[in-house]
């Protein structure tokens, strides 16, 4: 039959055939059974049957190891029609076997002719005979055919939703799963209509619910979410769906419905057999923690003892710590931390992944293997059990023991006998940065010490916290010591090379400290600290740009640091950009809206700008958190004066002589003040008690001889002959200062000692100078801002009292121009020089 002759052929592909060089082995082939297809290539009668164009096979190009075939193709009759009457079909003849050929009539196809073919190249593709009749096509209108068509489609959207919520396109996720949920519906009615509904897809349904459930989940659509789960768990076709109460149990959680939480999670638990051991062990743990949100310990307590007895996790151990410390019991919290202690990390010994050095195949695999996935997740769960062993050592130490000392040595004597040995140092350290917390430095010191002679690590660490230590109680030499020994232990450690920074910081090398915070960031990057002390080292060396620049840097990596915020400010002033540095002011106080010292500072750029209103305003919120700056007090009272509201000045220069009781000027401020807003008499007793907590001082006298005259009083001779009295040795005093500092400031400054030091510190800053510069201004060259002058401003003093009520307060400038001394009757040796 055409079957199996087209089934020999499909045999011959497959068969190794021996050629013309292999006559070595003909003769065992010499029996010729009826089926046999070893011998069919020696068969010249079905060789000649064979051999047609239609269905030859193109020439052999590769040559077949052991045979003589590559040569010449192997014809075959695919798709012809064979006589039964072939050697196929009856047992092979010797005459056959010689070469004697037989009838081929049966062989030609219809339509072909014999001529023809002999005369043709090889044409395999059959392009020299036309174009090949089409393929059969699928007829895509049969309902079947649709049915599978939007099958596929259900898939593909559901296939497209898990992708998108993967890329966190969480709605473009959940309108997918709509869609493939709308069409699984469309494709479910189909069937139904078919009269196919035995054969509905409930693995695609199940998947199509699931993942719509899962959608409304990401999106936080919880009650929709919730209802799609219980279509799924209601129906009993779907096998295992029980499971999807963990699923339901978690939304309750997320919605603080702690009650149906627990319910829906014991109803997974029943319905998981025993043999699926690790998820019963993880909806326990949830149910424990449920229990722990709901304040109910002892029935979290029970779970958590339940999990750690028969499948101990670190992450259980530490949760049961807690719930013990919630309620105190002192002894199950100490039998708690040695079960978390024994609980098996599973990781390999970290001996392994050091090389040894004469296998040079090993290294290969180690230095392969050594930062791989495994080895980095090795070391996340190593890192997270020393992090929960740490935590949970701080916790109960001073809960376990009657002082924190004796537990944390409980602590530590557990930790040495455990796996985890090296933790045994860190808890010391721990330790000592306790004693820190309590303000304890001489424990904190002496308990770091004892690291002096241990391994390099813990000894680095050790050396760099007393290093720190030494370095906040200004014992520098000490701190520049232990920092050298950081430093000579671990010399790839930041803050090490950071604290020795510091110390040449504080020295005043600020080039050589530079050079240490930057091997400090080579060694790490995000070390922050030593970033920040660069920008500072830089702004000492006024190289402003390179310091705004580090600042800046820090700012990208910590957004809302005050002290980068006002670093930024600073520099920008520096550099005389007084909006960037208003604006990035305006950056800190929005981080910081209590802080005094920036209002300020934002009240004085604004004032150098000539707005007056914004720095008024900002000054004043200044002045209400800290009503202590002196330079707030200053400006608000100097800002008063000049708006001609001395009423309102007196109340700041009041509290500035309670802050300064010792300066003079702050009162004569306030006497000024009463005198320029018309209450004669308080001034008077103001200037009179200045006199008596200040009998040297010359101004004081001078406005006393003023009052007195203008009033009438007996007293004025009597302050005459003081005021005299006071000038010379204001005199004599002038003389002393100049033989023994000419040209210096102190040598032209007037009045008392106390007055003198008071001001020589006040006009170290520009400010304070162009501020009483300013109060001069304010006052008409007539009242002393200072307790001591110039004597050209000596020469202008005058009583405004008089014209000052007599005239607007739109003229204010003629007292500058105004000589008031001529109208006066005191003799030549009373008026200033």
């Amino acid at each position: 039959s055409k079957y199996s002759f087209n089934k020999k052929l499909k045999m011959m592909e497959h068969v190794h055939l021996a050629g013309e060089e292999e006559d070595l082995y003909s003769g065992y082939n010499d029996y010729n059974p009826t089926f046999d297809t070893e011998d069919l290539e020696n068969d010249a009668a079905f060789q000649q049957a064979v051999r047609t164009s239609h269905g030859r096979r193109p020439p052999m190009t590769a040559k077949i190891p052991g045979t003589a075939l590559a040569a010449r193709p192997l014809g075959t009759a695919f798709g012809g029609r064979i006589p039964l009457g072939s050697s196929m079909g009856r047992p092979v003849t010797g005459a056959i076997q010689d070469g004697v050929a037989r009838p081929m009539t049966a062989v030609r196809a219809a339509g072909y002719s014999s001529t023809a073919v002999r005369g043709s190249v090889f044409d395999p593709l059959g392009q020299s005979r036309g174009p090949a009749p089409p393929l059969e096509t699928k007829n895509e209108d049969t309902p079947e055919e649709k049915i599978k068509q939007l099958e596929k489609k259900v898939n593909e959207l559901v296939e497209e939703s898990c992708i998108a919520n993967s890329r966190g396109d969480l709605q473009l996720a959940l309108e997918k799963a709509k869609e493939a949920g709308r069409k699984e519906r469309v494709l479910v009615r189909q069937r139904e209509q078919t009269a196919s509904a035995d054969h509905i897809n409930l693995d695609l349904t199940y998947s199509v619910l699931f993942n719509l459930a899962s959608q409304y989940s990401a999106n936080d659509l919880y009650a929709e979410a919730l209802n799609t789960y219980q279509v799924i768990v209601r129906n009993k076709m779907f096998s295992n769906a029980g499971r999807l109460k963990v699923n339901m149990a978690n939304i309750y959680f997320k919605q603080r419905n702690y009650p149906k939480a627990i319910k829906f999670y014991r109803m997974a638990l029943d319905q998981i057999s025993s043999t699926h051991k690790e998820m019963r062990i993880k909806i326990m743990q949830n149910i424990g923690i449920v229990f722990v949100k709901m304040g109910q310990y002892s029935d979290a307590i029970t779970s958590f003892e339940h999990i750690m007895s028969e499948s101990p996790n670190l992450k259980t151990g530490f949760n049961l710590i807690l719930c013990y410390f919630a309620i105190g019991d002192r002894e199950k919290m100490k039998k708690s931390f040695q079960k978390l202690i024994a609980v098996p990390l599973e990781i390999d010994d970290e001996e392994k992944y050091i090389p040894p050095n004469d296998d040079q195949h090993t290294n290969l695999v180690i230095e392969a293997i050594k930062n791989d996935n495994l080895r980095q997740m090795e070391q996340e769960r190593k890192a997270l059990a020393e992090r929960f062993i740490m935590t949970a050592a701080k916790l109960i130490a001073p809960a376990i023991e009657t002082s924190f000392a004796a537990g944390y040595d409980w602590c530590v004597d557990m930790v040495k006998t455990s796996q985890y040995v090296e933790l045994a140092n860190d808890l010391e350290i721990n330790k000592a940065i306790t004693y820190l917390r309590q303000k304890d430095f001489n424990q904190a010191v002496e308990t770091l010490k004892m690291f002096e002679k241990k391994d390099s690590r813990v000894k680095s660490a050790a050396a760099t916290n007393l290093s720190f230590l030494y370095f906040l109680e200004n014992e520098h030499k000490q701190a520049e010591i232990y920092s050298d020994l950081a430093m000579y232990s671990d010399r790839y450690n930041p803050a090490a090379l950071t604290n020795k920074g510091n110390t040449v910081f504080a020295n005043g090398d600020y080039e050589k400290a530079a050079e240490f915070y930057k091997e400090a960031l080579r060694n790490d990057s995000s070390c922050t600290e030593a970033l920040y002390n660069l920008g500072l080292s830089y702004k000492k060396l006024n190289r402003l740009e390179e310091g705004l620049d580090c600042f800046l840097k820090l700012h990208a990596i910590l957004r809302n640091s005050a002290q980068i915020l006002y670093q930024i400010a600073s520099l920008y002033e520096m550099l005389e950009d007084p909006n960037q540095a208003i604006e990035w002011l305006m950056q800190l106080i929005s981080v910081a809206p209590t802080d005094a010292h920036a209002l300020a500072r934002l009240g004085d750029l604004y004032d150098s700008e000539g707005d007056k209103s914004q720095a008024f305003q900002y000054y004043y919120e200044s002045y209400r958190y800290f009503p202590s700056n002196i330079e707030v007090i200053e400006w608000l009272g100097a800002y008063y004066i000049d708006t001609q509201f001395c009423e309102k000045a007196i109340q700041y220069f009041e509290r500035a002589a309670l802050i300064q009781p010792t300066q003079v000027k702050w009162q004569l401020m306030v006497a000024s003040c009463y005198r320029r807003s018309g209450n004669y008499q308080k001034a008077l007793e103001t200037y009179k008690d200045i006199h008596r907590k200040f009998p040297d001082n010359v101004e004081c006298l001078r406005f006393l001889v003023r009052l007195c005259t203008d009033i009438g009083l007996k007293e004025v001779q009597e302050y005459a002959t003081k005021l005299k009295k006071a000038e010379k040795i204001k005199e004599m005093r002038e003389q002393r200062v100049k033989s023994g500092r000419d040209g210096s400031a102190r040598g032209r400054r007037e009045g008392s000692a106390s007055s003198d030091s008071g001001q020589s510190n006040h006009g170290t800053s520009a400010k304070g100078e162009r501020l009483s510069a300013k109060l001069r201004t304010l006052t008409a060259n007539n009242e002393p801002y200072e307790s001591s002058s110039n004597k050209d401003i000596d020469a202008s003093y005058v009583d405004p009292l008089g014209p000052q009520m007599e005239r607007p307060k739109t003229a204010a400038r003629k007292r500058v121009e105004d000589d008031e001394f001529a109208d006066e009757e005191l003799g030549d040796d009373l008026l200033p020089e």
